[in-house]
């Protein structure tokens, strides 16, 4: 009877440990499960330790339902854990309880209540949530459009390496958007995020390098920071590397090569790409020439708003290229031209009036 009664007593003792466990242990348990990748337990024990009101716990099983680990996914029962978490200062919590407004992920899409939330995480110094706010305030997103103040959660975020930050905080420079224009400070921050491996700053380094912007004039440098981006998929890399083949600057010119490199960048929707495309066939360019083509991408281009496309469309349907001869189209055409500024499409068109 003894030993019965001793089996009976481990048998039940953990469970008792799982009813008297702080939410601290039940937490840790729930950690240990989820580093195991056992997503259901790991749910049951983030449940126990959020239900005894602890804040990272909350915000992990809001996770968990927004993603579907070890529960069904649920948004609404997300939101409901979020925002527990979210008032109780947990600043992720904030920051996606900020991203579910922004988006309208299961709440009423709410600019201003996103805003409320960016920031209440942004000063408690969540990069994510400084970055995010930053846009706002570039863009006038729930807020009144303040640039210097999105300078300021901008380079709050890039001061602790969020490399987002670090390339927005460098096109602020470059732009001379809420600070001075500084074309060197752009580089600085171009490279920093570049460095990181995020391909919008590997372009514009590239683009800095290709044209003297902030540092000596290095189409080598340049090519060398396209090709990173490029590595990555980036359309408008895809078509700078390209230009590069197609003038011979620090590659050997190679009209084949270059229409590779047009093609990748077309087929992602690059306007300047599909204007390149267009052009290579039109003049037989690494290609055999092929008029209607070359209509074909020139109208993508064109379509996009793309001046010089616009332009070399008009020319088209003027002349009767890949298209049955259509002067009023041309002067379509000629008249999206024109209306950008572009000189030659406003001289033609001067010459059709006459």
């Amino acid at each position: 009877m003894k030993n019965l009664t001793a089996l009976i007593i481990l048998a039940i003792c953990p469970a008792m440990f799982a009813a008297n466990a702080s939410p601290e242990q039940n937490y840790k348990q729930a950690e240990k499960f989820q580093k195991s990748e056992k997503n259901e337990e790991s749910f049951e024990y983030y449940l126990k330790a959020a239900r005894q009101g602890d804040a990272e716990a909350q915000y992990n099983l809001g996770v968990c339902y927004r993603k579907g680990y070890g529960v069904e996914k649920n948004l609404t029962e997300a939101v409901k854990w979020l925002r527990k978490a979210a008032d109780q200062g947990f600043p992720m919590a904030q920051y996606i309880l900020g991203k579910c407004y922004s988006d309208g992920i299961d709440v009423k899409k709410d600019i201003s209540e996103a805003v409320k939330w960016y920031l209440k995480a942004a000063v408690q110094g969540l990069a994510e949530a400084q970055f995010d706010l930053g846009n706002c305030y570039l863009a006038g997103y729930g807020v009144e459009k303040d640039l210097s103040e999105a300078v300021k959660w901008y380079r709050k975020a890039a001061d602790q390496g969020f490399p987002m930050a670090q390339y927005a905080l460098g096109s602020c420079y470059a732009n001379g958007e809420g600070v001075e224009k500084d074309l060197t400070e752009a580089v600085k921050w171009y490279r920093k995020a570049a460095d990181q491996g995020l391909a919008e700053a590997q372009f514009n380094l590239g683009v800095c390098y290709y044209n003297g912007y902030g540092v000596e004039k290095n189409p080598a440098e340049a090519v060398k920071w396209y090709r990173k981006a490029v590595d990555q998929g980036f359309a408008q890399a895809q078509c700078n590397l390209g230009i590069c083949y197609f003038n011979g600057d620090s590659v050997e010119k190679d009209y084949k090569q270059a229409v590779i490199w047009f093609r990748k960048a077309a087929h992602q929707g690059d306007a300047q790409a599909q204007c390149m495309l267009g052009f290579c066939y039109e003049n037989g360019y690494g290609i055999e020439k092929d008029y209607k083509q070359a209509t074909i991408y020139y109208h993508k281009a064109a379509n996009q708003g793309l001046v010089e496309a616009q332009f070399n469309l008009g020319i088209c349907y003027y002349n009767g290229y890949g298209v049955e001869k259509n002067p009023a189209e041309a002067v379509k055409w000629f008249r999206k031209a024109a209306n950008q500024g572009d000189a030659q499409a406003q001289a033609i068109l001067e010459d059709l009036s006459k």
